[in-house]
């Protein structure tokens, strides 16, 4: 057991290096170059490198110094919840089981990095407590799950080639390999990702053997599960379910628009470390001052009013911080509009920007079909008549035979922009089959401004308002 003790100490160091947020600032920002690099590097290059390190990771929305922990807006009171649950079990040997509930971007993974960067700011707990990360999405079973435990546990040696008769029998022996010479185990923390889709696995396995560890305080561990399923309980068997403690964390984004700027400032600013202090200090107020353009601050409260998830707005930032050079050394606000724009572009108006002009025909002849009988489904017959009666009074329009116009209107069924009504009989001929669009009125009319060539009889005979 001394060997298996030994090589349990190693992912201690591996797991504290790589989930310690409160590493050096400086060092994200240098990762991966040389000394010689850096100092070679213009203060711009510099920053736009330490910029695009911070878009792309997780930031939580205030600046932290002197080794001291992040904190979120909101959330202090879940996160102190949260930190309590973990040092029992990293401390006292308290096995314990929770769910960490909210929607996409509300600050779930960001609320149990920060935990668990505070929680190894403590040596005894740094040196002792293990971790392992499962995500649903990459462990899409049992089998895959154990090898994920096993590898990052380091216990591959121990393990070997042996045959085991269960998933249980498996675990089982993992704990025991991780016991030290007293006997007793290091407290392990499990982090389940994308916890519902562990439901799905076959007798939810997994699921049961952690929390009948966790129960029968066979180990100390602590099974956190990340979701954003409300109904992720009514997901678990019975078994399982009973084996749960039934805890549960619930975060819901409350952050106001000033909490948003705040975060925008804190993403764009760079840290005090940064080696050109005077550049550093220049840059920040240039990012201060961003911040109270009126421009820059419409453009936030439309973002803030679409969505608050940090990582939308880390997406908006990304393109002025890649336009950064010497001779642009500073974000520009035309930029942030471009991304906004980049970001907000609707993918069916951009799609029409590449069908034919017939094709764009058919498109208005249903669009007027649907304005006439208000949202009523139509077929091809009734297109084809509304196309033709434009196209024979328009001496311009070259006038297709309906083999062709059939041939473009199934063109648009197969991009999707229009579809068979629900319940329309697979029997019933092609051009009588009912139909409805997918594309709004608005969208048809903002394409074409920005169609190449399109002709001013089909642009008139759009914004017309009933088909004549």
């Amino acid at each position: 057991m001394t060997k298996n003790r030994r090589r349990s100490k190693a992912p201690v160091q591996s797991n504290a290096s790589s989930t310690d947020t409160n590493a050096d600032p400086q060092k994200p920002g240098l990762s991966g170059k040389k000394v010689e690099e850096v100092f070679n590097m213009s203060p711009i290059s510099l920053c736009q490198s330490v910029l695009r390190q911070q878009l792309t990771k997780g930031l939580p929305s205030q600046r932290h110094t002197n080794n001291e922990c992040p904190s979120i807006k909101g959330f202090q009171q879940e996160q102190r919840q949260l930190l309590d649950l973990l040092k029992r079990t990293a401390t006292s040997g308290e096995s314990n089981s929770v769910l960490v509930i909210g929607p996409r971007g509300s600050g779930k993974t960001t609320v149990i990095k920060n935990v668990i960067a505070e929680l190894l700011l403590n040596d005894h707990i740094r040196e002792n407590l293990l971790q392992v990360h499962l995500n649903g999405l990459l462990q899409t079973d049992d089998r895959i799950a154990l090898t994920e435990i096993t590898r990052q546990l380091k216990l591959e040696n121990t393990v070997g080639d042996k045959v085991f008769g269960s998933f249980s029998e498996t675990l089982q022996f993992l704990l025991e390999a991780l016991k030290s010479g007293d006997q007793s185990s290091k407290p392990i923390l499990f982090i389940l990702d994308e916890f519902d889709l562990f439901a799905h696995h076959k007798n939810q396995t997994l699921l049961y053997n952690l929390f009948d560890v966790a129960q029968s305080a066979q180990a100390p561990i602590c099974v956190v599960g990340v979701t954003c399923r409300l109904d992720v309980i009514e997901l678990l068997e019975k078994r399982v379910k009973s084996r749960f403690s039934h805890r549960q964390i619930h975060l819901f984004n409350s952050q106001t628009i000033q909490d948003y700027i705040d975060i925008f400032k804190n993403l764009l600013q760079l840290d005090p470390q940064f080696p050109d202090q005077k550049f550093a200090n220049s840059w920040n107020h240039h990012v201060e001052q961003l911040s109270k353009d009126p421009t820059v601050m419409d453009l936030l409260k439309q973002q803030f009013e679409s969505t608050k998830d940090v990582r939308a707005l880390q997406q908006l930032l990304m393109y002025p911080v890649c336009h950064l050079s010497d001779t642009s050394p500073t974000l520009s606000i035309s930029d942030f509009v471009e991304s906004r724009k980049l970001l907000t572009t609707d993918s069916k108006s951009a799609m029409l920007h590449g069908v034919s002009i017939l094709e764009l025909c058919l498109i208005i002849a249903m669009k007027h079909l649907t304005e006439i009988y208000e949202g009523e489904p139509f077929n091809f017959e009734m297109v084809y008549s509304e196309y033709s009666k434009f196209a024979q009074r328009k001496s311009s329009m070259q006038v297709f035979e309906k083999a062709v116009v059939l041939k473009a209107f199934e063109h648009l069924i197969h991009l999707e922009l229009v579809k068979t009504v629900d319940g329309a009989g697979s029997r019933v001929q092609k051009e009588y089959r009912l139909m409805q669009m997918l594309i709004h009125g608005t969208q048809i009319m903002e394409a074409l401004q920005k169609y190449p060539q399109c002709p001013t009889d089909v642009r008139q005979w759009a914004a017309s308002s009933l088909a004549t």
